[in-house]
């Protein structure tokens, strides 16, 4: 059955969604994502990746700056949607663009809310070590990430898993989750759960300060830190080399037996030391270099038993 729909997203995560809705024979009447923004060694604007889809896709695109003007939410209301759909958009949504569209406005979440509400659920679920997440279809209302659930699919988080795997999987799982939401909702069958009151965690805007790594932390915290925030913007240490410590960044870890000094080598491919037990680095980057598996990283850079990295 097909609607007239908003699609409201801009980051790569959406992508699959809005394939999916399109796929499914629903019409899409607007595009709205965030504006076009410096990016590249040129700092010329760049539009982002849905926006750079739908103009591909002949669709009608948006980029308001903020959706709190009158004559911007009169034009929304009157594109005379049956629902609009919001996959990280990057706005707030004034209630009057909330109630403008007959089914409302759906959100896809990339977490098990009440569970890491908020920017950074997918880095964040992997950072505190979480088991298992997914994603969920939410009624949105005013709040953040506070609306009630209309569907969920979960997914266990791997050993392996990191923030660009989960990211990749949560996306296609999400994507297919919508088209089925909305086929229930037009059909009256889909049933709207509050969320609980209780558990509920806030997944707050990564910053500089998540990054760095502490070596004092245990293994398992260092390793969720790492395959956390892998591939971007990816947790780093200073490495000791002949011309100063160079930042390097580690983008796949492994926690194995050892034990010593935090932040020390204890042999000579990259089994380090931390607070409790010891990390293997897999896959590291030096700043303004390529993302190399060990073995050929320390090709280049030895890095011996006792060697410090801080």
């Amino acid at each position: 059955m097909s609607l007239r729909l908003a699609f409201m997203g801009s980051p790569d995560f959406a992508l699959p969604s809005l394939r999916a809705l399109i796929a499914a024979g629903h019409e899409i009447a607007c595009v709205y994502s965030q504006p076009p923004r410096p990016a590249g060694r040129g700092k010329q604007d760049r539009p982002t990746p849905v926006h750079a889809f739908a103009v591909a896709a002949g669709l009608p695109v948006r980029t308001p700056e903020a959706l709190k003007d009158r004559e911007e939410q009169a034009a929304f209301a009157a594109l005379g949607l049956d629902a609009a759909v919001v996959v990280a958009y990057g706005l707030l949504l004034p209630q009057p663009i909330l109630d403008a569209p007959r089914l409302g406005c759906l959100n896809l979440h990339g977490s098990l809310l009440p569970r890491w509400r908020g920017a950074a659920p997918i880095q964040r679920a992997l950072m505190a070590g979480d088991a298992i997440t997914g994603v969920q279809v939410m009624q949105m209302e005013a709040g953040l990430d506070t609306g009630p659930v209309l569907a969920s699919a979960e997914t266990p988080i791997a050993a392996e898993d990191t923030a660009g795997t989960l990211h990749d999987r949560l996306a296609a799982m999400g994507a297919s989750l919508l088209a089925e939401t909305l086929a229930k909702l037009e059909r009256g069958e889909a049933k709207a759960v509050p969320q609980d009151e209780e558990g509920v965690v806030h997944a707050h805007k990564l910053t500089s300060a998540d990054t760095r790594i502490d070596w004092t932390k245990s293994a398992t915290a260092v390793d969720c830190q790492i395959r956390g925030l892998a591939p971007a913007p990816g947790a780093w240490f200073m490495l000791p080399t002949a011309r100063g410590p160079v930042r390097t960044r580690a983008l796949f870890s492994r926690v194995e037996a050892g034990e010593g000094a935090p932040g020390a080598a204890l042999d000579d491919r990259l089994l380090i030391a931390c607070g409790e037990g010891a990390v293997r680095l897999l896959s590291v980057q030096r700043e303004g270099g390529a993302a190399l598996e060990a073995g050929d990283f320390l090709r280049g850079a030895p890095t011996p038993a006792g060697t410090n990295l801080g």
